[in-house]
């Protein structure tokens, strides 16, 4: 530990343990047992009494710091016929600051995977950057800098805070999303996807700033609608945008939450996101007055085994049809009569089964779940029949129920004569095996939106070409480098428009002039597949070698806030299942434990009168109740998440600095258990009394090793019976503790410390 370097090693023969592999130095106190040396040491190898002995903390985690930091973060040939772990907490936004959220979770991964360690597995903990975002740049705007210039900064500095913590990270496995030879890769994935039918564009409602002429994300916008930068009342505008088939995969996905350990609540959360996966889309071509427009709509069917049943499609009022840049528009538009069931003059054939539908523009303005279009089906939906009576609508049923219950399925070509159950899978696996549809999913859960209109971000490799019409960048010209922008103002549709040497190129199939996608990608794609990429970061020609995937994967225990517990576990999630299903990987499920940390909560005082937050230093705790300082008027204390808008912040630095890395590290362990959140209140004794803990240890072990003096040679013959039946509870207690340990190591993890922190 810091001001009392102490490492227990257990004994392999006697408490089923193992040494943590370290080079002992040659001041480390040594006593043996069954062979294995038990050490304890100070910066100059005399062990005293006294915890605070001759041993300023400061000089104690200097000396031991670039040591132990040198034994644990340098890793060697990958040996496949050795144990592995792979412990995985999630990589940070480079802000440029730690605060103690950092601090805990990566305390957390440090301390379970010097568990490990010890345990004679192989280990990997790496660490890197989430750096591209919206964060950046605006930050960039705001200073008149680059983003790239204001992200590789903050970096460098929060590296160098991290170290100054301790942690055990695998930094020869670092990785930054910014950078070409991760976003080369990140781009290549997203060909694949396209090759393989799981990426499209169509229309979608955006947030649009009318004075800054930008997209805005949902968080950009404020409550009262208004953007946060600019003021403007923000317009919902439709634009053209990238999407992944997220619902290609629903169904299996949801499947195999059987499989996957309980992940503190999450799993319910992650199957309430992708809802019952008990229908499907099909794909159907427009047509107007007969003629085909070339458009493709998919629409929901609750009842897929029903398909040849259908009598029409109905469509919301707010859907795109009627108000993007479709080519039915008009004849939508000029049909519809807001409050009514309106029959129009476009039509829909049936991709699968060729049949022809008549499009209907709903009354209603919300339609079950999250869907925009559904298929009518009178056999298995009264509303549907009633309403296709009343609009004249043909239709044929399809169900037939015989003598003993049984329902099968009638008037439905080759699928006739089968039970229902059959004809739903029969028909939704040729459906996929078509590529016009039929992959369950749920009425709940849409296709991921992935284009943003910003120039910090990876680019998205497609070029439109007005002969070949879209087409996708080739492996061999990947990546398409972020160009550099002198004259950043964040205006405009996209801030990758205004470079033009960059937008225009030549298209690679008929050589012909065209240009560039501008887009680029939401910054959690990048996120979605990182952990792949930690197992071979330094691969220049794949994103990862199969092999090495195949024996890190899947990531042992995943940390990380619970705030992410939803979409960016459902995205990795998606990019594992696709991967899987290429090929690339053997294991479907990227993350066999889940640990979902709890938030370091500081107290806010705020005035009641104007909701404004005060710091510190404007407040008053000597009274029974916290007052302002100037005015005397009492405060609202609350309890919240740790932000420096809201003043209740703690700097690790300073708590490093007065308390020293292992007191600060321990504080954060004996808290709470992981997964609840932490009350920071400085005015409590938690802290000294981590202190006296530390004390305890040192004493105890001083004590151990007075016992066990070279010139005192312990002889069992000289216990009585008293004395022998007491060693026995010790030693019979000692195994239990042990395995206790080893086998939830992340719920004991103060004790583990003891052994495994460095400093």
């Amino acid at each position: 530990m810091g001001p009392a370097i102490l490492s227990l090693g257990f004994c392999s023969s006697c408490l089923r343990g193992r040494l943590n592999g370290l080079a002992w130095p040659k001041n480390w106190q040594r006593v043996t047992c069954h062979g294995i040396t038990r050490t304890i040491c100070s910066e100059t190898g005399t062990v005293g009494k006294s915890f605070w002995s001759g041993n300023p903390k400061k000089r104690v985690e200097r000396f031991w710091h670039h040591r132990i930091k040198d034994q644990y973060t340098k890793i060697s040939e990958v040996d496949k016929t050795k144990p592995k772990f792979y412990v995985l907490s999630m990589f940070p936004y480079p802000s440029g600051k730690l605060h103690m959220g950092h601090v805990r979770v990566y305390t957390l991964s440090d301390t379970v995977a010097r568990f490990q360690k010890m345990r004679g597995m192989q280990v990997i903990n790496p660490m890197g950057w989430d750096a591209f975002g919206l964060p950046a740049e605006n930050a960039a705007i705001e200073r008149g800098l680059s983003p790239d210039t204001w992200t590789q900064s903050n970096i460098e500095h929060m590296r160098q805070q991290l170290e100054k913590i301790g942690l055990s990270f695998s930094w020869d496995r670092e990785i930054t999303t910014c950078s070409a030879d991760y976003y080369k890769w990140t781009q290549y994935l997203f060909v694949k996807m396209y090759e393989a039918g799981l990426v499209y564009q169509k229309e979608a409602l955006v947030n649009w700033d009318p004075m800054d002429k930008t997209v805005l994300a949902n968080e950009q916008v404020d409550e009262q609608g208004c953007s946060w930068r600019s003021g403007a009342k923000v317009e919902q505008k439709y634009l053209k945008q990238w999407f992944f088939k997220t619902t290609v995969f629903a169904k299996t996905m949801q499947d195999a939450l059987a499989d996957l350990p309980e992940w503190y609540g999450v799993k319910s959360m992650q199957a309430n996101w992708i809802g019952d996966c008990t229908g499907c889309f099909f794909d159907f071509m427009l047509k107007v007055d007969n003629v085909k427009t070339g458009e493709i709509i998919p629409s929901y069917a609750f009842n897929p085994e029903a398909i040849y049943g259908a009598s029409h499609i109905a469509i919301l009022p707010s859907h795109r049809l009627l108000h993007g840049g479709s080519s039915v528009r008009g004849a939508l538009q000029e049909s519809f009569t807001a409050g009514k069931d309106c029959l129009t003059r476009v039509s829909a054939i049936n991709v699968f089964t060729k049949q022809e539908l008549p499009l209907i523009i709903s009354e209603k303005n919300e339609f079950e779940g999250y869907l925009d279009s559904k298929i009518g089906i009178p056999s298995t939906n009264l509303e549907d029949g009633l309403l296709a009576d009343k609009l004249g609508l043909t239709y044929t049923r399809v169900i037939e129920t015989l003598s003993d219950g049984t329902e099968r399925i009638i008037n439905s070509a080759r699928f006739t004569g089968l039970r229902r159950d059959e004809a739903f899978c029969a028909i939704t696996q040729q459906a996929q095996d078509e590529g016009v549809g039929g992959h369950l999913t749920s009425d709940k859960l849409r296709d991921w939106l992935i284009s943003r209109q910003r120039y910090w971000g990876t680019p998205i490799p497609i070029i439109h070409c007005k002969s070949c019409g879209t087409v996708p960048v080739p492996y061999e010209d990947l990546p398409v480098l972020l160009p550099k922008v002198t004259s950043f103002t964040g205006k405009g549709s996209s801030p990758l428009s205004a470079v033009t040497d960059w937008v225009n190129c030549k298209c690679p199939r008929c050589a012909g002039n065209a240009v560039r996608e501008t887009d680029t990608m939401d910054t959690f794609v990048d996120s979605a597949w990182y952990y792949f990429r930690y197992t071979d970061p330094h691969n220049s020609d794949r994103p990862f070698d199969k092999s090495l995937a195949d024996f890190w994967m899947p990531v042992d225990l995943y940390i990380g806030g619970k705030e992410h517990a939803v979409m960016h576990l459902y995205y990795a999630r998606f990019f594992s299942h696709f991967c899987q299903s290429q090929g690339m990987v053997k294991h479907r499920e990227p993350f066999k434990k889940l640990l979902v940390q709890g938030l370091i909560k500081g107290q806010t005082f705020t005035l009641a009168s104007s909701g404004r937050y005060l710091k510190r230093n404007e407040v008053d705790l000597s009274g029974a109740e916290p007052v302002h300082a100037d005015t005397g008027e009492k405060l609202q204390v609350i309890w919240e998440k740790m932000s420096k808008s809201k003043h209740n912040g703690v700097d690790p630095e300073e708590m490093v600095e007065k308390y020293g890395i292992d007191t600060t590290r321990l504080y954060l362990l004996f808290a709470g258990p992981p997964e609840q959140d932490i009350l920071w209140d400085v005015k409590t004794d938690a802290l000294p009394g981590v202190q006296r803990w530390q004390a305890r240890v040192w004493a105890i072990t001083s004590k151990f090793i007075e016992a066990r003096k070279p010139s005192v040679v312990p002889d069992p013959k000289l216990l009585n019976k008293n004395d022998i039946a007491e060693a026995r509870k010790i030693w019979q207690k000692k195994n239990y503790i042990v395995s206790e340990v080893t086998s939830y190591p992340w719920a004991t993890m103060a004790f583990t410390l003891v052994h495994v922190t460095p400093l």
